[in-house]
């Protein structure tokens, strides 16, 4: 495991690999700032431009666009009491207050410094946990995978923002959509319509592009330039030394980030939760276990080190069921699962052992992205702040230009550009509806997955059913999924005459 690791981390401070990620870095640290740009978007954005790339720079690029976003949403969360990514919703608490305070330096340092840390544990854990599942795995069959698939499908559908409803049916709609080509056992063309161009069915990249980067443009648009007028203050950086806090205060927050970043892993593993609810929990716990809980909200540094701490722990933690299963815990890693898949790699158990290079060259890329990202955020802060005055009505047709170039040089087809846009509407059609995204990201990622290994399942038990249930894992795996939609529906029962008597 050492030799291995030290071997990603050479290739991961080659020239090329570091300038691929400090400017990852650099651009999710933008994306991150912004209101109404994300992660997801930064990713989406960029990941036709790793197609030319080898498999290591290409994956390094988008796991250092992963740090930097998710570290990068502080910045508006303190300056602006707005947050930048829906992970930094809790750092807005208190990050405002202080910086209201003229404690802006001080908040601003303690976030990037435990986002570090955030994301070094959570690398941590992601290097050991992630091969012992992955040795898990490997016994794992047609059966087991199927199961899998579903009761991620149906986790994230249930615990996603809004109606179990609503998420159900967008994870279906989603798995649909992955039916439109040749069928992946018997070679059946299905849903074409005599068009030879969806043979192949949707390339991964279109759907991933429209239904997050498009969709969002539009929504973004649609608000006008609303906030584009903001007025920024940016923070007295005279006589700051080091990060703006002491080393006593850097002691005594160190339970708290720590606390926090675990808190952060272990949301981050299980599908469809994210970092979005890790921060929140994480404020909730420290504000719990803090000897000044009456000072939260008010502009305190605990309430900024445990969110900031906690979403950044998620990445790892992400990372985890990505990796050793090939399963997405959220739009990101979706994203990121497209990104290896283009590349002709398969996630699952036998990477660890086909493709244990590539593994720990991302789990090296990771842990230089988050060096970076500590000196690059702090001192290039003047620089982050000015970024966010740039008015929309000029980024946003940017955007959408890139989108277009970067679908059309996937294979040279007018085809693609459409796709994208169509998949765009239907993105931002989701997002007038309320419908979440998503569940329809992972159906549609999932779907072949599920299908293949349902149907290799039943050859292997010559077309009995009950081998998904006799099986000891899958059989687990589909008790738990029954259970998570049987537990949604019950919260939801709960809630009713609650409702009604108030």
């Amino acid at each position: 495991m050492v030799d291995l690791f030290a071997a990603g981390l050479l290739a991961a401070i080659q020239p090329q690999m570091l300038l691929l990620i400090f400017l990852g870095v650099v651009v999710g640290i933008i994306f991150g700032s912004i209101p109404g740009l994300t992660a997801v978007m930064a990713i989406a954005l960029c990941l036709p431009m790793t197609y030319g790339m080898a498999p290591a720079a290409g994956m390094s690029l988008l796991v250092a666009l992963f740090v930097g976003a998710t570290s990068g949403g502080l910045i508006a969360a303190i300056l602006l009491k707005i947050p930048g990514t829906p992970s930094s919703i809790a750092t807005t608490f208190d990050g405002g207050p202080m910086m209201e305070k003229g404690e802006g330096v001080k908040a601003l340092g303690a976030g990037i410094v435990f986002s570090f840390i955030g994301t070094i544990l959570s690398i941590i854990a992601l290097v050991f946990v992630a091969p012992a599942l992955a040795r898990v795995a490997l016994s794992f069959g047609p059966h087991e995978y199927f199961a899998i698939a579903i009761f991620s499908l149906t986790l994230i559908a249930t615990l996603s923002s809004g109606s179990m409803t609503m998420g159900i049916f967008s994870g279906l709609v989603g798995f649909a959509v992955s039916t439109v080509g040749i069928a992946p056992v018997d070679a059946t063309r299905r849903f074409t319509f005599g068009m030879v161009e969806l043979n192949s069915g949707f390339s991964i990249l279109a759907v991933l592009v429209g239904m997050f980067a498009i969709a969002e443009v539009i929504k973004v648009a649609e608000a006008g330039r609303a906030g584009s007028n903001i007025r920024i203050t940016a923070p007295v950086m005279k006589g700051v030394k080091g990060f703006g806090f002491s080393m006593k205060e850097f002691f005594e927050q160190l339970p708290n980030g720590f606390r926090s970043a675990v808190i952060g892993i272990v949301i981050g593993i299980l599908p469809g939760i994210g970092a979005g609810t890790s921060n929140i929990l994480a404020y909730i716990a420290a504000r719990s276990r803090s000897r000044t809980p009456e000072e939260f909200g008010k502009g305190t540094l605990e309430g900024v080190v445990a969110p900031e701490a906690a979403n950044n722990a998620g990445i790892g933690g992400a990372m985890i069921p990505l990796l050793t299963l090939g399963i997405p815990g959220d739009a990101v890693t979706a994203i990121l699962l497209g990104g290896l898949m283009m590349h002709g790699i398969q996630p699952g158990p036998m990477l660890f052992v086909t493709q244990a290079d590539l593994v720990y060259t991302i789990f090296a890329a990771l842990t230089v992205s988050a060096i970076v990202m500590l000196i690059v955020e702090f001192y290039g802060l003047r620089i982050f702040v000015k970024l966010l005055a740039i008015p929309r009505h000029i980024l946003l047709p940017m955007i959408l230009v890139l989108c277009a170039v970067g679908a059309f040089g996937l294979a040279s087809r007018i085809f693609d550009i459409w796709t994208v846009l169509g998949f765009g509407i239907l993105g931002y059609a989701f997002v007038k509806a309320g419908i979440p995204t998503a569940p329809f990201i992972i159906g549609f990622i999932l779907g072949p997955m599920a299908e293949t290994n349902f149907r290799r399942g039943l050859q292997l038990s010559q077309g009995d059913y009950t081998g998904f249930l006799t099986n000891p894992i899958s059989g687990a795996f589909l008790a738990l999924a029954a259970l998570s939609i049987i537990w949604q529906i019950w919260s939801g029962m709960r809630k009713r005459p609650a409702r009604t008597s108030s």
